[in-house]
C-alpha cells in the first residue's frame, strides 16, 4: 500500500466537505482518501471522533467509506498526527518516530500494556495508513485533498488562507481575491492592474498613499503601504503581498522609484529609487516597519502644495520562480 501522489482528483472531488455533519451533530468529520497504486481499487475514508465503518460498492470499482475515531490517527504520547515512521510494541501499541527516539533505554518500554516491551517493532501498516489518508482544506477555494500530517503545513501556505483587512478599526477577513474586493468597495482603495515585468505609474497623493495593484496573470494582490516620517521627508512607501507569510515560490521583488517634478533651469528631474523584497502577510496592516524596505521621498520630490501634495511613483513588479 502506498500514497498517490497530489493530483487533479485530489483538488476538486464532488464529494462531502471536510467538515461535513454526521449523525452525531457534535462529532467532527474530515473526509480522506486511501488508494491501493497496485490495482484498480480505490477506497476512501472519513474520520469521525464517533467510530464506526461503513463500506460501499459503487461501478466497476470498490469504493469503501470508512468512519474511525480521529484519535487513531494521533499519538497518543505528544497527541500530534502519526506520520512516518510509526512504532509499536510487542503489544500493538504505537508511537510515533519523534516520540520513541525521546524515550530512550529503559524509558521504551510500554507503560500501556502488560506485555511491554519496547518500542522496536515498525508498524508498516499503519504507516501506509497515514501516508494514504487526505482531509480537504478547510480555506474556501482550496479544494485541494492534503495528507492529513501534512494539512498545517498546507493551511499555513495555502494561497486561499484568510487574510486580515489592513484598515484599523475593520474585523473583516477572507481569501485575497475576497480582501480585494472588501478594500475597494467598502474602504475606496483604487485597484491598478500591474503585469510583471513593466513598469506603471502612479500619481499618489500623500495623505492618502494606499493603493492595491493587482496582477491579472495569477490573481496575486499587492498593497502598496505609506506613511509619514516627518518634514524632511515626508513619505516613505513600500510594497506587501497579500497572501499567507509561509508561501512557498513565487517570490516577488519590486524596483520602487519617485520621480520630482522638471527643475526650471534645465527641465531636469531628480529621481529616488529602491530594491524591494517584497514581503508577504496575511495581516498587512500588522507588519512591523523593521520588516518592511521603504522608498522615503523628499519634500522637493513632490508635486503641488499643502494636502493635495502628490508624488510620482513608478513600481516595477518581477516574479521570482526560483
Amino acid at each position: 500500500m502506498q500514497a498517490a501522489g497530489a493530483t487533479s482528483e485530489e483538488r476538486s472531488r464532488g464529494s462531502p466537505s471536510a467538515m461535513e455533519k454526521g449523525g452525531d451533530q457534535s462529532a467532527r468529520k474530515a473526509r480522506l482518501e486511501l488508494v491501493v497504486a497496485n490495482g484498480p481499487v480505490k477506497r476512501q475514508m472519513v474520520v469521525h471522533e464517533a467510530g464506526e465503518i461503513v463500506p460501499a460498492e459503487q461501478g466497476p470499482t470498490m469504493e469503501v467509506s470508512v468512519k474511525m475515531d480521529v484519535a487513531v490517527l494521533h499519538c497518543p504520547f505528544c497527541f500530534l498526527p502519526f506520520k512516518p515512521p510509526v512504532f509499536q510494541c510487542s503489544g500493538g501499541h504505537l508511537a510515533c518516530g519523534d516520540c520513541r527516539g525521546e524515550r530512550p533505554g529503559s524509558q521504551w518500554q510500554c507503560e500501556r500494556c502488560e506485555r511491554g516491551g519496547p518500542f522496536h517493532i515498525r508498524s508498516t501498516a499503519m504507516e501506509a495508513v497515514v501516508s494514504s489518508a487526505r482531509v480537504e482544506c478547510p480555506h474556501d477555494g482550496c479544494g485541494r485533498y492534503i495528507t492529513y500530517h501534512k494539512l498545517e503545513d498546507h493551511q499555513s501556505a495555502c494561497p486561499h488562507a484568510a487574510c486580515r483587512c489592513p484598515v484599523p478599526g475593520c474585523d473583516f477577513a477572507g481569501p485575497p481575491p475576497a480582501l480585494l474586493h472588501h478594500l475597494n468597495t467598502l474602504h475606496s482603495v483604487p485597484v491598478h492592474s500591474v503585469q510583471y515585468g513593466k513598469v506603471l505609474q502612479l500619481q499618489v497623493p500623500v495623505s492618502e498613499p494606499r493603493r492595491l495593484l493587482f496582477a491579472e496573470k495569477d490573481g496575486r494582490a499587492f498593497l502598496v503601504v505609506g506613511g509619514t516620517l516627518g518634514l524632511g521627508a515626508p513619505i516613505a512607501v513600500s510594497v506587501v503581498c497579500i497572501r499567507t507569510g509561509a508561501s512557498s515560490l513565487p517570490h516577488y521583488a519590486a524596483k520602487v522609484w519617485a520621480k520630482g517634478p522638471p527643475a526650471a533651469a534645465n527641465g531636469r528631474a531628480d529621481i529616488v529609487r529602491a530594491d524591494i523584497e517584497v514581503t508577504s502577510s496575511k495581516e498587512p496592516g500588522a507588519i512591523a516597519v523593521e520588516d518592511l524596505t521603504f522608498l522615503t521621498v523628499p519634500s522637493k520630490l513632490l508635486g503641488g502644495a499643502g494636502p493635495s501634495r502628490t508624488v510620482s511613483l513608478h513600481i516595477r513588479i518581477d516574479k521570482i520562480t526560483s
